[in-house]
């Protein structure tokens, strides 16, 4: 008797499953449903330092590069501009840095160029004197060419200005 029982235990136990799969499920229905994403055009743009370093005469050009990072949305065009900075007397395109010790008023003359012959000046207005290109998703790097150029040395200090990056899109 339990070598018949252990044979209908295991009969049912092997169509258990397949068995019960078959017998419920004898129609189907289906739904479909959109999945959507929207790009919209966006720029990001970091920059790094410039520092011309340390000297004691002005005599000659002063050359030192910096780099400005601009990740906008592939196919995006943007122009990027550099504005006059803050050092004292700075306006359009001519740029300052003022002394940082209270009381000295000396300035430093300095210029940023768009191009490696420091020929091209870099200011703010888009189609004259930005830099102009087009996104493609990826962090796309542009070279800053500051000249310190020969001048009168001014009083011993240390000499600042801040720069403002816009990347217009």
């Amino acid at each position: 008797m339990k070598h018949i029982q252990r044979r209908m235990l295991a009969a049912v136990a092997a169509c258990a499953l397949p068995c019960a799969g078959h017998a419920q499920f004898t129609r189907t229905a289906t739904a479909t449903f959109p999945v959507t994403l929207t790009i919209t055009s966006n720029c990001v743009i970091s920059a790094a330092p410039l520092a011309f370093g340390s000297t004691s005469l002005l005599t000659t050009n002063l050359d030192f590069q910096s780099t400005v990072n601009i990740t906008c949305t592939n196919s995006t065009p943007y122009a990027v501009g550099l504005d006059e900075g803050t050092g004292t007397g700075s306006t359009g395109t001519t740029r300052f840095m003022a002394g940082t010790t209270s009381g000295n008023t000396s300035t430093v003359s300095y210029q940023l160029y768009r191009d490696a012959n420091y020929t091209d000046v870099w200011g703010v207005t888009v189609g004259t004197n930005t830099v102009s290109g087009t996104g493609n998703g990826s962090a796309q790097p542009i070279p800053v060419y500051g000249r310190v150029p020969p001048q009168a040395a001014p009083t011993p200090d240390s000499y600042t200005s801040t720069v403002t990056a816009t990347v217009n899109f």
